[in-house]
């Protein structure tokens, strides 16, 4: 009896479909199944790929993970050295500037001279000479840094560009590996290791789409950072390049000033001790001078003196400091604006934004914060101290022990004057360790309030001009008190 015909190869059991080859075997049924009971089959490769899609999307939209960290390249390294460089200079600069500092303080310590102002304004001149050359390398630091972050930005959006492609092959090589059934693949492949082999590769295609979900998040969130970064230099840059013209004016107007003097006193110093009379602010005008805040609202620079010696008393930071912190024109221009929280926030800040005002029981569409910049950052600084929300959570029960507001509220004036002195004892034990003088210091406090970790772009800007403002308060108020 002769046997009955086999199938040529394997591969002709394809997926269960009748062949053109006739045999034994093309009678049987795609399916059998023996038992009474009804079996419930779940397609498990659909489910698997179905909930990797949605995980996917969840992650693309939703996930927030950390950035990863490049490795150094022979491009950073070049960016590294020349902002060593820079830095270089710069401390140099500093030196030097610090010592036309301690001239123009023993000047103003000798009394007033015509002699003595005559040295002061030349000092003052040579001073405001070096501080434009490290605002001019201040602002070639923040040119490479914007470059340096446009490219980064082009590459990370280059490295997404690539993982979409990766990622649109990967779905397309899981939607074909779930047309086939674990059995057509057990059957196409003669060897048990083959097989297994088979069901690793698809093991690892589904564990390559996890990874690739997870870089392409990832990249989203360098990508924003990157931006954020690029947004606020540009923004760094545009204020630096501002003081920077003012800063010449400065140098022009303290020239003027220069030989006006001598044109008054023609070299006389009977005539200079007359004119400084003459020019000298009484202690009554100076109380009832109107005090600018710079977060908005006006108060008496009496009133205003009082709140900064409250603070003072519980930070060890002068009034003088605090005044020219919170004065209006230390601010630059600083875009203050009156825009909606809706608009200006941050999500993060909204969400205590709330919390704060609900706890306040005020209206938050009531009050006003500060606005978004051009350049898209955030907004959403409050009160007179121009606090963030985030930020004046930290300092709401510090602010309330010197106070005696519970809670403290960031638009309450004696609030936002300890807030400030609070930030500023903070900010100060970092600069301490950094500098060694104490226009020095307060320099470095001063642009931290302004710039927070940006500060060093703002040491010669904001810095500088909180320095001289707080100098002018501490005659003020020496004035008053004598």
């Amino acid at each position: 009896m002769p046997n009955p015909p086999k199938p040529k190869v394997v591969g002709d059991i394809n997926s269960f479909k009748i062949t053109a080859v006739r045999d034994n075997f093309s009678s049987l049924p795609e399916r059998i199944n023996l038992s009474y009971h009804r079996i419930l089959r779940l397609p498990l490769t659909k489910l698997l790929r179905a909930a990797i899609c949605v995980l996917a999307v969840a992650t693309l939209v939703l996930g927030s993970v950390t950035a990863p960290t490049g490795l150094p390249t022979a491009a950073g390294q070049s960016t590294d050295t020349e902002r060593k460089a820079l830095e270089d200079q710069l401390a140099q600069l500093e030196g030097q500037i610090n010592q036309y500092e301690d001239q123009v303080s023993g000047y103003q310590k000798q009394g007033s001279s015509l002699k003595g102002e005559i040295s002061l304004l030349n000092n003052k001149i040579a001073k405001l000479n070096l501080q434009i050359q490290a605002i001019n390398l201040t602002l070639k630091d923040l040119n490479n840094k914007i470059s340096e972050t446009q490219s980064q930005i082009t590459d990370t959006e280059s490295s997404i560009a690539d993982r979409r492609a990766a990622l649109s092959k990967l779905f397309q090589n899981l939607y074909e590996s779930e047309q086939v059934s674990l059995m057509e693949v057990f059957l196409k492949n003669p060897q048990l290791s083959d097989f297994f082999g088979d069901v690793n590769s698809l093991t690892l295609l589904q564990n390559d789409l996890r990874v690739t979900v997870q870089q392409m998040t990832d990249l989203r969130n360098q990508l924003q950072d990157q931006q954020q970064q690029f947004a606020l230099a540009k923004s760094d840059a545009e204020s630096v390049q501002a003081y920077q013209v003012s800063q010449k004016t400065v140098i022009d107007n303290t020239k003027a000033e220069k030989n006006q003097l001598l044109t008054v006193t023609k070299g006389q110093e009977s005539k200079y001790q007359t004119l400084l009379q003459q020019t000298k602010a009484t202690a009554a005008q100076i109380r009832n001078r109107i005090f600018q805040l710079l977060g908005g609202g006006e108060l008496s620079f009496e009133q205003a003196y009082e709140y900064a010696k409250l603070a003072s008393g519980a930070t060890g930071i002068a009034p003088s400091l605090i005044l020219a912190i919170l004065d209006r024109e230390s601010a630059l221009g600083q875009n203050v604006g009156k825009c909606s929280y809706k608009t200006a926030m941050s999500p993060s800040n909204q969400t205590i934004f709330l919390q704060l005002t609900a706890e306040l029981n005020i209206d938050p569409n009531s009050v006003t914060v500060s606005c978004p910049n051009k350049d898209g950052t955030y907004g959403g600084a409050m009160g007179p101290a121009q606090f963030i929300p985030s930020t004046w959570n930290l300092y709401t029960n510090a602010v309330s022990k010197v106070t005696g507001h519970s809670p403290a509220s960031p638009w309450n004036n004696a609030d936002a004057f300890a807030a400030t002195a609070l930030y500023l004892k903070d900010a100060m034990t970092g600069c301490a360790a950094v500098y060694s003088s104490e226009i020095s210091r307060e320099r470095c406090v001063a642009a931290k309030y302004y710039a927070g970790g940006r500060w060093q772009s703002y040491l010669w800007t904001y810095g500088e001009a909180v320095v001289n403002r707080a100098q002018s308060f501490a005659d003020d108020i020496k004035t008053i008190n004598s």
